[in-house]
């Protein structure tokens, strides 16, 4: 097989005991050539993450709690370096960091510091050549990521290298300033990484097997996806679906390489193959997943005759748009128009905007409807199976949800509802025992 990039999260490099593992993983698969690490995640409920100790830290330089906060973290690398027994002494390394955060480094570089430490640690665990992720992920002068540059860049740097630890959620900007991807970057990273070196397969390792038809905290033990689109993953992470972040999907989508999201902790299970197109020989269900986000307020316009207004839309849109306001949907009729809107996008603009809509489109009436949740049942096999929607409705009349909103994107792949806040969990159990357990 070809090459393979392996990005390990938090909860997969959390302490000594997971690090065997992720050694065992590489170790058992000599195409994997390159290993991008997250920074230790939480060991237990009760745990903090390195991540959120080091933001801690950069807000504390010079006041009272610095030092113990400081001491936990060299606490926790150090345990990890004492139990695998690695030779490798890692105290001038964060002693620099110690000092640069009190000489005033900003929050992206102490946030880095969890992934540049913990690379230093595998890569010298797995006998590979440590690559500061500053080195070949490319930032503007505006905090911008620079696919083609760092796509460039990385590629020349790895070319002649034959195994490497990359560390993730991170890279530089041109004056050497570090910083950070958003949350969950490790994903964008490994993924630029797999790009950059056209791999085979581009491995995601976590802690559950695969990506699940609906989130666990919802409905009790969902099966697992064993393939999905690149088109269905973006609408079900947007949703609220988070074993992957979004913005990973992008790099290896336009080189065409498979992501396979595997368990740390199990690694015969499958997992789930994120592919361009799904296999001809496999039977796939009706739907892929069903995923979710709460608090979203609906700005519901009416006025007569609204369809030969011209530029009535535009009007609408021009309004959000001198109010920096972004929308989810706008579902309409002959003479109605809705905005599907975010809660954060709205915090302290809502009066405004309504104001800004009655002086310009001078409406017939403007209600507002809040605690709206959007539920979003994504599927390639939608298309191609007649009652999909009537089932979807009948489950949820069938268990008393009332739907406010109902959307369809232009090409079939998904059907949106919007319903009460209190009714998200009942709705999203709903749909899927009606696809899911159904249909076995």
């Amino acid at each position: 097989m070809g090459i393979k990039v392996a990005k390990f999260g938090g909860s997969s490099l959390a302490n000594a005991t997971q690090f065997e593992r992720v050694r065992a993983i590489v170790k058992g698969d000599d195409d994997i050539r390159f290993v991008v690490p997250s920074a230790p995640g939480k060991r237990n409920n009760n745990d903090e993450k390195i991540t959120d100790l080091l933001y801690k830290l950069q807000s504390l330089a010079n006041k009272d709690g610095f030092n113990k906060t400081y001491q936990k973290i060299e606490d926790r690398y150090s345990e990890i370096i004492k139990t695998l027994n690695i030779d490798l002494d890692l105290a001038a390394d964060l002693e620099k960091v110690k000092t640069d955060i009190l000489n005033g480094a900003d929050a992206d570089y102490a946030a880095s510091r969890g992934e540049f430490l913990n690379g230093i640690i595998l890569a010298n665990y797995l006998g590979y050549e440590f690559i500061d992720a500053a080195e070949v992920i490319c930032f503007d002068e505006n905090g911008k990521l620079l696919f083609e540059k760092t796509n460039e860049t990385m590629a020349k740097r790895l070319n002649d290298c034959n195994n490497a630890v990359i560390p993730g959620f991170y890279g530089a900007q041109p004056c050497g300033r570090v910083k950070t991807l958003s949350r969950g970057g490790s994903d964008v990273t490994g993924a630029l990484v797999a790009g950059a070196i056209n791999a085979e397969v581009y491995q995601n390792w976590t802690d559950v097997s695969g990506f699940l038809v609906a989130d666990p905290r919802i409905v009790d033990n969902p099966d697992v996806i064993k393939y999905i689109t690149y088109k269905e993953l973006r609408e079900l992470s947007y949703m609220g679906a988070t074993v992957l972040h979004e913005e990973a999907i992008f790099p290896v989508r336009r080189a065409g390489i498979p992501i396979n999201v595997k368990n740390t902790n199990a690694p015969l299970d499958e997992g789930t193959l994120i592919v361009q197109t799904i296999p001809d020989d496999y039977e796939s269900k009706p739907i892929t997943g069903v995923a979710g986000r709460k608090g979203f307020t609906v700005i519901a316009i009416e006025k007569a005759m609204m369809n030969s207004e011209v530029g009535f839309g535009q009007r609408v849109l021009d309004v959000l748009a001198r109010r920096g306001v972004s929308f989810e949907h706008m579902p309409t009729g002959i003479d109605t128009l809705s905005l599907v809107i975010s809660d954060v996008e709205l915090s302290g603009k809502l009066d405004v905007i309504i104001n800004d809509l009655n002086a310009v489109c001078n409406p017939d009436s403007i209600e507002i409807f809040k605690n709206l949740a959007l539920i979003a049942t994504v599927g390639q096999g939608m298309i191609r199976n007649i009652g999909i929607s009537a089932k979807l409705f009948g489950a949820l009349a069938k268990n008393n949800v009332n739907i406010r909103m109902i959307d369809q994107g232009s090409s079939e792949l998904n059907i949106i509802v919007g319903v009460e806040i209190d009714d998200f969990e009942v709705a999203v159990c709903s749909i899927y025992n009606a696809f899911m357990k159904d249909e076995k």
